[in-house]
C-alpha cells in the first residue's frame, strides 16, 4: 500500500454548518501534522437528459455549480482562518458524493466529513454517505458531529477501544500518533460483559480472574505502542460492560474517539460492526474509524 505521508487532509463540503465544523477540524488537524487541505463538493447531475430539458436546465444547473464554488469558496476562507499558513485548495468535482469521495480517499492522508449535512439530492454530508464512507474509504475517516455548544481543549484525552482481535490494531496505532500530534493523553479501553456468559454458571464465576484476563489482552494490544510513542500519557480502562457504552462513557468530554473496523464488504452497517456504527451515531465529539485493511498510519 502506497504511503499516506504528505497527502491533504481531504474534507467534503456541502454548504451546511456540520460541513463547516469538519473544515475547521481537518485544518487544524492539517496544521498539527503538517500537511494541506483539499476540499472537495461532489456535483450529482445528470447529462443524459433529453436536449429540450437539457436547455430549460441549463441556467439552473449554471446557478448551482455557482452555488457550490461559492461554498467551496467559503470553506477555504474558514480552513484558512482557522489554520493559518495551512496550504488549502477547492473543487467541484462531478459526480455522487460517495463515489467522489471514495475516489478522492485513494490520494488522502484522512478523509474528514460531517455527521448531517445539507441533505437533499445534492447533499453531500447525509449520515448515509458518513456511514459509506467509514466502510469504504482508503484511508482513515473522521466523522464530525454538530459543534458542542461548550468548547473543548485542545489537549482533550484521545480515547480508543481495543478489542481482543487484530481489528483494532490501526486503530491504537492512529490513536498513538492522534495523542502525540496534540499533546493529549491516550485512554484505552477494552470492554467486555458477562451477558457473554450463561446465566447458570455465572454465579460461580471468578471474575477476578476473568477481569485479570481481560486486562493481560489489553497490555498485549498496547504492547510496543508506549515504546513508540513514549510522550504519550496512557490511561488503561478495563471495563464490564458493553462496549459501545463504554466508549461513549469514556468519550464524555474527548476530543476524538478512535474505533477499528473490519474493512470492506456488501452490507455497511454490518461490516463496519455494531460498536463502530453506534459510536459513530452517538458520539458527541470526532470519531476516527480505522480499518484492519488500512494498517498504516496516517
Amino acid at each position: 500500500m502506497p504511503s499516506r505521508v504528505g497527502r491533504p487532509v481531504v474534507v467534503g463540503v456541502d454548504g451546511s454548518p456540520v460541513a463547516l465544523s469538519a473544515v475547521r477540524w481537518a485544518a487544524e488537524e492539517a496544521r498539527r501534522r503538517g500537511l494541506g487541505v483539499r476540499l472537495v463538493e461532489a456535483f450529482a447531475w445528470s447529462d443524459t437528459m433529453p436536449m429540450d430539458e437539457v436547455i430549460a436546465t441549463r441556467d439552473y444547473r449554471a446557478m448551482l455549480l455557482s452555488t457550490m464554488r461559492d461554498q467551496v469558496d467559503q470553506a477555504a476562507t474558514v480552513a484558512r482562518e482557522t489554520a493559518p499558513g495551512v496550504r488549502v485548495d477547492g473543487e467541484v468535482v462531478a459526480g455522487y458524493p460517495a463515489r467522489v469521495l471514495r475516489a478522492e480517499s485513494e490520494r488522502a492522508a484522512l478523509l474528514v466529513v460531517g455527521g448531517r449535512g445539507a441533505g437533499g439530492v445534492l447533499g453531500l454530508l447525509v449520515g448515509s454517505v458518513a456511514v459509506s464512507m467509514a466502510v469504504h474509504a482508503a484511508c482513515p475517516v473522521i466523522v464530525v458531529p454538530e459543534p458542542r455548544d461548550e468548547p473543548v481543549p485542545a489537549d482533550a484525552p484521545v480515547v480508543v477501544g481495543v478489542d481482543g482481535s487484530s481489528h483494532s490494531e490501526a486503530a491504537v496505532a492512529f490513536a498513538f500518533e492522534a495523542a502525540s500530534v496534540r499533546h493529549a493523553p491516550l485512554v484505552a479501553v477494552h470492554a467486555w460483559s458477562d451477558l457473554l456468559f450463561d446465566p447458570e454458571v455465572a454465579p460461580v464465576m471468578d471474575w477476578e480472574a476473568i477481569e485479570a484476563g481481560e486486562r493481560e489482552v489489553l497490555a498485549e494490544r498496547l504492547a510496543g505502542w508506549a515504546e513508540k510513542f513514549p510522550d504519550v500519557e496512557v490511561r488503561r480502562v478495563v471495563a464490564r460492560d458493553r462496549p459501545a457504552h463504554a466508549l461513549l462513557e469514556q468519550a464524555a468530554g474527548a476530543g476524538l474517539l478512535v474505533v477499528g473496523s473490519r474493512g470492506r464488504g456488501r452490507l455497511p452497517a454490518l461490516v463496519l460492526g455494531s460498536v463502530s456504527h453506534a459510536v459513530l451515531h452517538r458520539a458527541r465529539c470526532p470519531v476516527a474509524v480505522v480499518r484492519a485493511d488500512i494498517a498504516e498510519p496516517a
